[in-house]
């Protein structure tokens, strides 16, 4: 009985590949970058960059779309599109960016076909699920990528010419209180469900305000806004639609305003720093912002700022926090 349920998991896990990668395994590393005409260091180096394992040197584990991508990343930089430097960190980003993205959908085919309403059995399902959905997966993943594209390039085109990496953005933090204590009293079912919902919420508050979500870490979303009466709506929203949910714990918000670096998606800076300071002194439900936002939003008749003591904290010995409220 064991020996037959390997071999059947055996061929499902063999037909799920197939329909993930679009081919058979056919080639080693030499042979596939042979065939793509790019030397081998270069082509385990861009391998290592998109977040994969090196195979042995006798490993048959590539396909022809392998060949195919590898000889169209390595043209970019060999027609001057890009240079040596750009092409590892974009294949770097779009590495990390996928490896993310491809755990959680993963997760997500993986428990549609468990339920037998919807999928019959699970090995039976998952091939058949894969091969339904990927088409369109890379559809809209195809669609959403080029709109976050332009959304990015219009925040990026009106930067300085002489710092083209730097901007000036309102940096936030919202972080979920007690969430130690409430892990550890929550099953994993119900503390999956709630980090979804918080991460949704969040989200949709965020995109609502003409913001953006950097990165989400459980129980902490980082967010980024041009505009800082967006930003101090969009905090104050975060905190009182946490605080009219009954099953949510409470939020507390840091903001900061200044210049920061970009890249890959991430931003960087004193201004990172000061937003992360001010949430952890934030109490439950309330909203801290630094002075440099304070002075930004002090002729806007919508906030009321009162000003707190000045406090140590780690990198900074006067942290000047304001606490923002509606007015």
């Amino acid at each position: 009985m064991t020996g037959g349920g390997a071999d059947e998991s055996t061929t499902s896990l063999e037909a799920f590949e197939r329909a993930l990668l679009g081919g058979e395994r056919r080639y080693t590393r030499m042979q596939v970058a042979e065939r793509a005409g790019v030397p081998l260091e270069r082509a385990n180096r861009l391998w290592s960059a998109l977040g994969f394992v090196g195979p042995g040197d006798d490993a048959v584990v590539f396909t022809d779309d392998d060949v195919r991508a590898l000889a169209q990343v390595a043209a970019m930089v060999d027609q001057g599109v890009i240079d040596r430097d750009a092409e590892a960190s974009l294949t770097r980003s779009v590495g990390q960016t996928m490896s993310r993205l491809a755990d959680w959908q993963i997760r997500v085919l993986r428990d549609a076909v468990a339920d037998p309403e919807r999928a019959g059995t699970e090995q039976g399902g998952m091939a058949e699920a894969v091969a339904a959905l990927v088409p369109v997966m890379e559809q809209m993943q195809s669609y959403v990528w080029r709109r976050h594209l332009a959304a990015a390039a219009g925040r990026l085109f009106p930067v300085s010419a002489a710092d083209p990496t730097s901007t000036t953005v309102v940096v936030g933090f919202a972080d979920v209180v007690g969430f130690t204590r409430f892990s550890r009293t929550t099953g994993d079912a119900e503390l999956g469900a709630f980090v979804e919902h918080f991460e949704d919420a969040s989200s949709e508050i965020v995109a609502a305000h003409h913001g953006r979500v950097v990165k989400t870490i459980g129980d902490e979303v980082m967010f980024v806004a041009d505009d800082p009466r967006g930003a101090a709506g969009l905090a104050l929203d975060l905190v009182e639609r946490t605080d009219a949910d009954d099953g949510f714990p409470a939020l507390r918000v840091g903001l900061a305003y200044g210049p920061v670096l970009s890249r890959l998606g991430d931003v960087y800076g004193p201004v990172v720093n000061v937003a992360a300071r001010l949430t952890s002194l934030a109490r439950p439900s309330s909203v801290l912002v630094d002075r440099a936002l304070h002075e930004a939003l002090a002729e806007v008749p919508d906030y009321e700022l009162r000003r707190l003591r000045r406090v140590a904290v780690r990198g900074y010995a006067r942290l000047e926090p304001w606490a923002l409220h509606r007015r």
